[in-house]
C-alpha cells in the first residue's frame, strides 16, 4: 500500500512539473510582419501640346531627376519668341526716347518756327497799319482793308500756337507717356517670359530618380495635359506594407530597426526601420498574409528599407522582423 501511495504521489508530482512547465511565462513571442514591396508610382504628361518630336527612353531605363525624356517640336515657338524680342527692342528704345526728353536740335527747331511767326506777325501788322492809312483817303477798298486785318489775326494766331508747340518740346514728354511706355515695355517682357516658359514645358523632364515602367507615347502623336506619356517607378523611398494587430502595437514604434527578408534573397537581410504607423484601423485586406483571421481589426504599418541595388519589386511578398531596442538614425527616419 505504501508503494502505491508513493507512485502515486510521483505520478503526481510529474503531472503538476508538466503542467508547469507548458503554462509557464516564457515571454512574449517573437514578432514577425508579413507583407508586400511598396513604392510611389508616377504618371507624366506634357504641361503643353503640339506633336511630339523625340522620345528618348525606352521601358525599364533608369532616369534621373531632371532628364529630358521626351521632347515636343518647337518649330512654331521659336519664331514667336524672335518676334516678341523683337517687340521688346521696340519698346524699350521707345522708353529711352521718352525718357531722354527732346534733343537739342529739336529746341532749335522749335525756336526757329517760332521765330518766323513772330516775324510774319509782324508783317502783317505792318501791312494792317499801311491799309488803314490808306482808308480816310479811299486809296484803298473796304476788302483789302478787311483781308489785311484777317491776315494780321491768322499771324497772331501763329504765333501763339507755335509758342506752345515750343514750350512742350522744351518741357518734354508727359509723365504719364512714360509711364505708358513702361508698361508697354513689361507686357512685351511678359509675352517673351511666357514663350521662353512654353519653350521649356517642350521637355518633358524626370521629377525624380525612378524606372520607367510604361511608355504611352510615341514621336507624330499629340501631346496634351490630359494625355499621359509616362509612368515612372520611383527608386526611393521604397517599404513594405505590413499590418499589425492592436495586441501587437506595443511591441512596435516609429524609427524601431528592422530587418526584411524576401523568397528572392535566401539568407540575405535588409535593414530597414518603422517609418509610420496608422491612427486607424482598418479590416486587413484580403492581399495581406497574417496568421489571424482576416476580419480581424489591424493597423497598417510602413517599413522603409534601403535599396541601392533595386533588387525589390512591387507588390514582393516580404517578411519583417523588428528588432527590439534598436532605433534607426534620425537621418534614416528622414529619409523615409
Amino acid at each position: 500500500m505504501k508503494r502505491l501511495i508513493v507512485v502515486a504521489l510521483l505520478i503526481a508530482a510529474l503531472a503538476a512539473g508538466a503542467w508547469w512547465y507548458r503554462h509557464r511565462d516564457s515571454g512574449p513571442a517573437e514578432l514577425v510582419l508579413y507583407g508586400n514591396v511598396d513604392f510611389r508610382q508616377v504618371t507624366l504628361a506634357f504641361n503643353g501640346s503640339g506633336p511630339v518630336a523625340e522620345v528618348l527612353v525606352e521601358e525599364g531605363a533608369a532616369v534621373k531627376k531632371g532628364e529630358v525624356i521626351a521632347r515636343l517640336d518647337t518649330g512654331r515657338i521659336r519664331p514667336q519668341i524672335d518676334q516678341a524680342l523683337a517687340q521688346v527692342d521696340a519698346q524699350q528704345a521707345s522708353l529711352t526716347r521718352l525718357k531722354n526728353g527732346s534733343r537739342p536740335e529739336e529746341i532749335a527747331q522749335a525756336r526757329a518756327n517760332l521765330a518766323a511767326a513772330e516775324a510774319e506777325a509782324a508783317n502783317a501788322r505792318l501791312q494792317l497799319e499801311r491799309q488803314s492809312a490808306l482808308v480816310p483817303r479811299a486809296a484803298v477798298s473796304q476788302q483789302a482793308l478787311d483781308n489785311a486785318r484777317s491776315n494780321a489775326a491768322v499771324a497772331e494766331a501763329k504765333v501763339v500756337a507755335t509758342q506752345k508747340a515750343f514750350d512742350l518740346v522744351v518741357a518734354g514728354p508727359r509723365a504719364e507717356d512714360i509711364q505708358q511706355a513702361a508698361a508697354q515695355l513689361r507686357a512685351a517682357e511678359a509675352q517673351v517670359a511666357l514663350l521662353r516658359a512654353e519653350l521649356a514645358d517642350a521637355d518633358l523632364k524626370a521629377p525624380v530618380d525612378a524606372v520607367v515602367r510604361s511608355r504611352l507615347i510615341e514621336p507624330g502623336e499629340m501631346a496634351s495635359p490630359t494625355r499621359a506619356a509616362f509612368s515612372l517607378a520611383t527608386v526611393s523611398p521604397k517599404w513594405i506594407r505590413a499590418y499589425v494587430s492592436e495586441t501587437q502595437l506595443g511591441q512596435i514604434h516609429p524609427g524601431m530597426k528592422a530587418e526584411v527578408l524576401v523568397d528572392s534573397l535566401p539568407g540575405r537581410t535588409i535593414p530597414g526601420w518603422i517609418g509610420f504607423i496608422s491612427s486607424v484601423a482598418e479590416f486587413t485586406p484580403k492581399t495581406v498574409q497574417t496568421e489571424e483571421l482576416r476580419t480581424s481589426l489591424v493597423f497598417e504599418v510602413r517599413v522603409f528599407v534601403e535599396d541601392p541595388d533595386n533588387v525589390l519589386r512591387l507588390g514582393m511578398p516580404a517578411t519583417v522582423r523588428p528588432l527590439a531596442g534598436d532605433t534607426a538614425p534620425a537621418a534614416a527616419q528622414q529619409g523615409g
